[in-house]
């Protein structure tokens, strides 16, 4: 069997490491406080994970539970404690817009997971930065950067190009359109160059930054094509579907495929997969707390910058 399978762990440990060694370094350790209002099982996992690994880097970390009709003056209280260096909640909690709303809520410089409008609007429209000077760098949502990272270590991004075209010639199929991890992850691999189609129960939609990778940022586009033509031409298809039920057809996908899967349920028969792919990465979650942390010591170090600033 071709296929190279890669652990989550694998691509986690580098990071892990280094944020650990960063950590050991400070006089007060960041602390990250995550709130959970809901009966969701992936999200009380993903807490679970979170706490693990903040532990083994040592990260102060909070669970705070509460009713979701408490949830907004729960993180206001946390916006205004100077004792608190970043803030995330474990959707969903209300479902719809009303979790946008609470996305919203979560301070700017609190925000590890990048989902405030203005990080969104951002990452959107291929801004990079917060400031002019380009010395802040934008936090990024959690799991979409964790796609990226797991894309650079198994060789997806090209290092020959400059920084920001690296994806460009590759087609990628997203089977996920959510405003958390879907559309944002299509928006960031569109604006590094490459051709996505994004796929939900309502269609497929084109993102990319137009033939020759022109355009400064992505473009959404209409497509005619097919889920079974959009994965016939795919070097690299990643799934997300939410339900136990879903399973892609790999024998849609073409010979040598690099397969992820994000969703906390198999999307892709694993032995089927194997068949099929040269680089299967069944779960990124490791990933996914690792760039939490580091979004949480970037804001930390924001954090630094502007006390210094205020006590010259």
């Amino acid at each position: 069997m071709a296929c190279k399978v890669v652990q989550a762990s694998e691509v986690a440990t580098s990071f892990i490491n280094e944020l650990t060694k960063n950590i050991e370094l400070l006089p007060v350790k960041p602390l990250l406080v995550g709130f959970l209002a809901n009966d969701d099982p992936a999200a009380r996992k993903y807490a679970e994970w979170t706490a693990k690994t903040c532990q083994e880097t040592g990260i102060q970390f909070e669970l705070r539970e509460c009713k979701r009709t408490e949830l907004e003056d729960r993180i206001v209280e946390a916006n205004d404690d100077d004792k608190v260096h970043g803030i995330m909640v474990y959707y969903p909690v209300f479902n719809g817009t009303q979790d946008q709303y609470i996305q919203n809520t979560v301070s700017l410089t609190k925000d590890v997971e990048g989902l405030c409008h203005k990080y969104r609007y951002n990452m959107y429209h291929n801004v990079r930065y917060l400031d002019k000077a380009e010395t802040q760098k934008c936090i990024i949502p959690c799991t979409p950067l964790a796609m990226v990272k797991i894309l650079e270590y198994i060789g997806v991004y090209n290092s020959i190009l400059p920084y920001g075209n690296r994806l460009h010639g590759r087609i990628i199929t997203i089977v996920n359109r959510s405003e958390v991890v879907g559309r944002p992850l299509a928006c960031l691999l569109a604006n590094d160059g490459a051709k996505v189609f994004s796929v939900d129960e309502f269609g497929i939609m084109e993102f990319h930054r137009g033939e020759g990778i022109q355009l400064k940022k992505h473009e959404v586009f209409e497509t005619k094509a097919t889920l079974a033509e959009a994965l016939a031409k795919s070097d690299v298809v990643i799934t997300g579907v939410p339900s136990p039920k879903y399973k892609l057809d790999t024998s849609l996908l073409k010979d040598g495929v690099i397969a992820i899967n994000f969703s906390t349920f198999k999307n892709l028969d694993h032995d089927a997969i194997k068949q099929k792919a040269s680089i299967f990465v069944p779960s990124v979650g490791k990933v996914t707390v690792a760039m939490l942390e580091r979004n949480l010591l970037r804001l930390y170090d924001y954090h630094k910058t502007r006390l210094a600033a205020s006590n010259p």
